[in-house]
């Protein structure tokens, strides 16, 4: 993976080098892991179900950040490193793109528009993601 990229933006102020600590990384793949399974739940609002989808491929994506030692308080930045930290296929990035937008719009102006086909996708992201993040090893140990 092209960690070389995440080190131009850490050069920049945009991201920060910090060592990966299993326990953290262990409590935000359980987080994703658990929003997944409540998004699948019946009766939920498609609301509800973007809402612990969004938060579930955060924290994942956070994990694989942190996994490789890095720390971003951007949540964008988070989705927009997934080529580099997982190689996730840019295009689906760009999915999570369109989902940090929508909530976005439902946390500050307080209307959420998501379509069911964005929320079927992001499931599906967030499944690759998690199991992606899940093949990785134990975090590596501090120098």
């Amino acid at each position: 993976m092209a960690l070389n990229q995440l080190d131009n933006l850490v050069r920049i102020n945009k991201l920060k080098v910090e060592p990966p600590d299993q326990r953290e990384f262990d409590r935000m793949v359980a987080s994703a892991r658990r929003g997944l399974q409540d998004a699948r739940v019946e009766g939920i609002s498609e609301e509800g179900r973007f809402s612990m989808l969004y938060s579930a491929a955060h924290s994942v994506s956070l994990a694989a950040m942190r996994w490789h030692g890095y720390r971003s308080d951007n949540r964008f930045l988070v989705f927009q490193c997934l080529p580099h930290t997982v190689g996730l296929d840019p295009v689906k990035w760009r999915v999570l793109d369109q989902c940090h937008k929508a909530r976005n719009l439902a946390e500050y102006e307080g209307r959420l528009e998501v379509a069911p086909q964005l929320i079927k996708e992001l499931l599906e992201i967030t499944e690759e993601l998690l199991a992606l993040v899940e093949a990785f090893s134990p975090v590596p140990e501090k120098s």
